[in-house]
């Protein structure tokens, strides 16, 4: 298998749906994971993982949520943290944890600006599935009992 990565940005939003119809609209696809609180789009063209994480605070977090970098495995994972350590810069390991419902293995760093990074794979694709939500539709009840995704 060909060496694969992809861009990961996670958006913090105040509602999913009305956040999922912007993107499904903009990128012309459907999310192919919701959650409460949560859905993901998994862009071909271009390459990119796009997360809506809901809050109830943006006006003081911000919209962006963190960045991050998907590869194919654990050894690619443990590859980036290595040459990460041998340049001084500082990291911090979740590895085995089930984040979004598929367990992954990950490094996080942030950079000088305080900008968030993991790389990270996924080792299965979902935990949980009996937590989909139709995230085509137009409901906002699972706003409030929004289960917060795993964050460093």
């Amino acid at each position: 298998m060909a060496s694969r990565q992809k861009v990961h940005i996670g958006l913090n939003v105040n509602n999913v749906d009305r956040s999922v119809k912007f993107y499904r609209a903009m990128f012309g696809i459907e999310p192919v994971k919701g959650k409460p609180g949560y859905a993901k789009f998994d862009i071909d063209e271009p390459p990119l993982n796009l997360t809506l994480n809901y809050s109830d605070n943006i006006t003081d977090q911000g919209a962006l949520n963190h960045l991050g970098i998907e590869v194919n495995t654990t050894a690619a994972v443990l590859a980036v943290k290595e040459k990460l350590r041998n340049t001084g810069v500082a990291t911090a390991n979740q590895m085995n944890v089930d984040c979004c419902f598929p367990p992954q293995d990950k490094v996080w760093i942030t950079d000088p600006d305080g900008n968030r990074w993991e790389v990270f794979t996924v080792k299965v694709g979902d935990t949980k599935p009996e937590l989909t939500i139709p995230v085509h539709q137009e409901d906002e009840s699972h706003q409030s009992k929004a289960e917060r995704c795993c964050r460093q």
